[in-house]
């Protein structure tokens, strides 16, 4: 079983149990966001958590261990985005990835922004104009070194 296949199945059985993603991070002791990322192939899960993610939606053995695996990170397609969501963030990196560049260095200097000690906290903000998402991302900062 590919871990492509794995995730298919995750999201397969997560619709048929009727289960949210935030759900499905209790399970993880994770947040919803992490958790997100893990079952659909993005992050390894421990053992432990494999099991419970295992137990709750059914997974086969072979699926358990696929979940432990490290994975291949960035693994979506490297062409533009067609999904209309995923498309708006690759627009927004487009149109404000200089912008987030100039003021992180202005604020910080010469590095990154981590997405390996990073988390992220999706949340509704209720607007009577139209609910709105709320995205907070929290990344280490990362120095460039000379040598």
């Amino acid at each position: 079983m590919t871990r492509d296949e794995v995730t298919e199945l995750i999201i397969t059985r997560k619709v048929s149990k009727k289960l949210t993603w935030a759900q499905l991070a209790e399970a993880t002791g994770q947040s919803k966001e992490w958790t997100t990322a893990a079952l659909l192939g993005q992050m390894t899960l421990s053992a432990e958590q494999a099991a419970k993610v295992g137990a709750r939606l059914e997974l086969p053995a072979e699926a358990v261990e696929q979940l432990q695996v490290v994975p291949y990170k960035g693994s979506l397609p490297t062409a533009i985005p067609t999904d209309p969501l995923i498309y708006r963030f690759y627009e927004l990196v487009n149109v404000y990835g200089s912008t987030f560049k100039a003021l992180i260095h202005e604020e910080f200097g010469d590095g990154i922004m981590s997405a390996i000690d990073f988390k992220m906290d999706l949340k509704r903000e209720v607007d009577p104009n139209g609910d709105r998402v709320n995205i907070v991302m929290s990344g280490k900062f990362l120095p460039y070194k000379s040598y």
